[in-house]
């Protein structure tokens, strides 16, 4: 938990310009010299960019102010101050930049976007060469540089997925994502293993003409009465908000199968309407376990049967049943949304 983070309070400044100088020649035989101050240089910009290794903000939580260098004042003989250095932020793909005080979002992050200059540096000051005039030979009048600016920011990440998988508390999102890509979630027999989003890579391979890949998002399992801020899971449903698609993962080994997505339906409409609008698809997962009172497979015939507008899948990670047709499926949501 502590090595994730999805927002963070940073300031940022850009550098205020080099002032102008006032200088006059001052060289053997040329004792009333004309003006030779120099102007002075620019201030640096602050610059954000997008990196795709990134996957969190933690980076912005251990260092919070970034300053960029301010220009260098300007010198006698004609010579101009230095540029100040810009200062770079990386951020992750999906970040969000927002005005720490009103809210409104500055900018939007997406895969494709490269830099973002958000703050210019201040101009650098003119020298006092550039007031001679035929009545001012000699001028001793410089302006001074221009200040740069400041602001406060919070900066907010929304990982950016084709599919995002919802569920319970050990329903087997984890499992599968694990089994689909090389994310490596941490899984185990027992509710809230997954405390962070995770993120995983599906190369479909020649499954898809243009050989695309699915990126799946698992965020921690809700639980009823997550709307409220019970459990783990609702502080991470911004992450499957730009998602093209739901899987709703149901444990047909739970007795609570046949209310699950009920459940899991209504803590979604309560976060956001627009969850609940994405294109979905109901899986029932551990098609593998016996079960002595009511068989599996009859769970998964009633759970399709109640939801006859849904279309519903079973499947077992350990033995792969139903898992081909559940990566055609998903290939086939992400390309409708």
């Amino acid at each position: 938990m502590k090595n994730f983070a999805d927002e963070a309070l940073i300031e940022v400044s850009s550098g205020k310009g080099g002032n102008g100088c006032v200088a006059f020649r001052r060289e053997k035989y040329v004792p009333k010299g004309g003006p030779s101050g120099g102007d002075g240089g620019r201030g640096g910009d602050v610059i954000f960019t997008v990196r795709n290794n990134l996957r969190t903000l933690i980076h912005l939580r251990y260092k919070q102010v970034y300053r960029a260098e301010n220009g260098r004042d300007g010198e006698g003989k004609g010579r101009y101050g230095r540029d100040g250095q810009d200062v770079i932020i990386p951020v992750p793909p999906g970040a969000i930049i927002k005005d720490a005080e009103t809210g409104e979002i500055i900018r939007d992050f997406t895969q494709d976007q490269g830099d973002y200059l958000f703050l210019k540096g201040g101009t650098g000051g003119w020298g006092n060469i550039h007031f001679k005039s035929p009545v001012n030979q000699a001028p001793r009048k410089a302006l001074p540089g221009q200040e740069g600016k400041n602001r406060r920011l919070l900066v907010e990440l929304q990982m950016l997925a084709d599919i995002g998988l919802v569920g319970f508390p050990n329903a087997g999102k984890s499992s599968l994502l694990d089994h689909f890509t090389n994310a490596r979630p941490r899984i185990a027999p027992y509710p809230f293993t997954t405390k962070i989003p995770n993120l995983g890579v599906l190369s479909l391979g020649s499954a898809q003409e243009d050989g695309r890949d699915l990126i799946i998002a698992d965020i921690p399992g809700l639980i009823e009465g997550a709307s409220g801020g019970l459990g783990l899971g609702i502080q991470f449903l911004k992450h499957i908000a730009r998602t093209s698609a739901l899987a709703f993962l149901i444990d047909l080994g739970e007795d609570n199968y046949l209310t699950a997505f009920d459940i899991l339906y209504n803590e979604l409409e309560s976060f956001s309407r627009d969850l609940c609008a994405k294109k979905r698809i109901l899986v029932g997962t551990k098609l593998d376990l016996e079960q002595s009172e009511i068989p599996v497979y009859k769970r998964l015939e009633e759970l399709g049967k109640k939801y006859p507008e849904e279309r519903v899948l079973g499947i077992s990670v350990f033995n792969g049943e139903g898992i081909k047709e559940l990566v055609s499926l998903l290939a086939g949501l992400a390309e409708q949304g």
